[in-house]
């Protein structure tokens, strides 16, 4: 009876975990997409500016055109009468010119838009982590932003006892301040991530080091959860083990939980998707 209920745990955690990386997977490549998406507007973005500079001197020099044109009007009407159809087609060209410029200036505003309100919403929310978890030793905490991607790093040592998935009382007013944050945040989803070291590990049920993070970052999720309301729905528990390190020599700096806050992609990157369809950035 005792190892038909050990195996039936087992297969649960393994089962979880599963579930847990193929979220992950799939979140990690719709952030992937978004990106790739990003940088291509960036690119394209820069070359609308280099052609908006090129036809803005292009346009300067048509006005400079149809100035001399109208200033010596009349004596080339005296010695070319076709001219007076020249000079209409220089400034029929001059105002397609100035239109075409328009619809650039708009589509490049809207590109830096998309950019300039995902920086601002990722700055806001820094902001109001560190404001809550500003009390905390550095060691222990760190939130910074990477690709349009705000992390927050937690200390293991802050969060669980060595060996254990079982969450500290000291660690749920951490992650009491935490999700006060998010939960005032509506349009982000998150993923908790479990981080070992890379001592090998077994006990119990818990087979290795993918046990083990991925069954801190389920507590952790629960927690959120069940004590703190965040919407389950946002949330994702990611298993890494210790094939993620940050540091090469500290080993306790690589038992860690890292919560990755994402923006909602459909929402934040709407507008950049609407820019790249627009005619007049790709002319």
């Amino acid at each position: 009876m005792k190892k038909l209920i050990l195996g039936t745990l087992g297969a649960a955690v393994l089962l979880t975990s599963c579930v847990s990386q193929k979220k992950y997977a799939e979140l990690e490549a719709k952030h992937k997409e978004a990106q790739d998406l990003l940088n291509s507007a960036t690119v394209k973005l820069n070359e609308c500016l280099e052609e908006k500079s090129t036809a803005t001197s292009e346009a300067q020099s048509l006005r400079d055109q149809v100035k001399f044109l109208k200033a010596n009007n009349q004596v080339l009407i005296d010695n070319m009468g076709n001219l007076t159809e020249l000079s209409a087609k220089g400034a029929e060209n001059l105002e397609k010119s100035l239109e075409s410029i328009q619809e650039k200036d708009l589509t490049i505003r809207r590109l830096q838009d998309a950019v300039t309100r995902r920086d601002s919403v990722n700055l806001s929310l820094v902001q109001s982590l560190k404001g809550v978890l500003g009390n905390l030793d550095d060691d222990d905490i760190e939130v910074s932003v990477e690709k349009g991607v705000v992390f927050v790093s937690i200390s293991d040592k802050l969060l669980f006892r060595s060996g254990s998935y079982n969450v500290t009382a000291a660690a749920k007013e951490v992650l009491g301040k935490v999700a006060k944050v998010v939960n005032n945040k509506p349009d982000f989803e998150f993923m908790v991530e479990g981080h070992t070291d890379d001592v090998p590990y077994r006990k119990g049920v818990l087979l290795d080091n993918w046990d083990l993070s991925a069954k801190r970052a389920t507590s952790i999720v629960r927690i959120l959860q069940n004590d703190y309301g965040v919407d389950p729905k946002r949330m994702t528990a990611a298993g890494r083990a210790e094939f993620i390190p940050v540091s090469a020599t500290d080993k306790s700096k690589n038992r860690r939980t890292r919560i990755v806050v994402l923006p909602k992609i459909d929402q934040f990157y709407s507008m950049i998707e609407e820019g790249m369809k627009d005619p007049a950035i790709n002319k």
